[in-house]
């Protein structure tokens, strides 16, 4: 039986780790060429030869996401290697906590650099490679703190705030145009990652108990796992969700229903 996206090309950002490590293995088992892109070469690197070792067919991509000539060649280099690009995952991310009188400009500025500049840059880079390849589907990973406020990540929120409407806005352009690429955001709630277990240290002094408390959050009684989220970028990179563009996938355990 062929894979959900079997024949497709993905391109994910921040796939070195964590969620995008996740997506990459999920889109690969189900038949696509997964592109992994990182800053990190070493777990990149690592993340290529597990995909490969399970018999898939990836290729690392070296991408500072606030550099617009690195997006430029990432795209290309999937391009010439594969031959189309199908699925952009932007989903490279940072955040920084802080009162908001207490935050450097710097802080600030590096947050929004990463988390939407490095968005706009990937969905402007990919765009006209997918109306190449006859179509495609960009699906940009913000955050239930895209949807709601959290005090202390006032950059965070602002920064996944507008990957939101930035996905809509973009949305309609694609829809529009005829160019046959769909353009979708996904909110998760707290995933348990190597990121959150040290939140969980910082906040709560070990992992298991932060965990718990971060699971209290969510009425469904616990925090997700990164193959939560990867199982909406499968639904929205694949022939699935054909109908669904300019959307809004909540992956949250309940968190925003409260």
């Amino acid at each position: 039986m062929a894979g959900r996206v079997a024949g497709k090309a993905a391109l994910i950002s921040g796939a070195a780790v964590g969620l995008g490590q996740s997506m990459a293995a999920r889109l690969s088992a189900e038949g696509a060429r997964v592109a992994v892109a990182d800053i990190d070469t070493a777990q990149g690197d690592d993340v290529v030869a597990e995909i490969k070792a399970a018999g898939g067919e990836a290729m690392f991509i070296s991408l500072d996401v606030t550099d617009e000539d690195a997006w430029r060649a990432a795209v290309a280099a999937v391009e010439s290697a594969y031959g189309h690009l199908d699925i952009l995952v932007n989903n490279a991310g940072i955040a920084t906590a802080g009162s908001v009188d207490k935050m450097s400009l710097k802080d600030w500025r590096a947050v929004m650099a990463v988390n939407i500049d490095g968005v706009f840059l990937g969905t402007k880079h990919a765009v006209p490679a997918m109306r190449r390849a006859g179509g495609g589907s960009i699906v940009n990973i913000s955050s239930i703190l895209g949807l709601t406020g959290e005090e202390k990540l006032s950059a965070y929120c602002a920064s996944k705030g507008a990957v939101r409407l930035f996905t809509k806005a973009v949305a309609l352009e694609c829809g529009r145009d005829g160019s046959g690429i769909r353009v979708n955001s996904i909110h998760p709630g707290y995933i348990h990652t190597a990121m959150m277990e040290a939140d969980c240290i910082r906040d709560y002094g070990d992992i298991p108990t932060g965990l718990a408390e971060f699971g209290k959050l969510h009425p469904i009684g616990h925090v997700g796992k990164p193959e939560d989220i990867a199982a909406g970028v499968l639904y929205l990179a694949s022939d699935e969700s054909k109908f669904v563009t300019g959307s809004e996938l909540v992956i949250d355990g309940g968190y925003t229903a409260v």
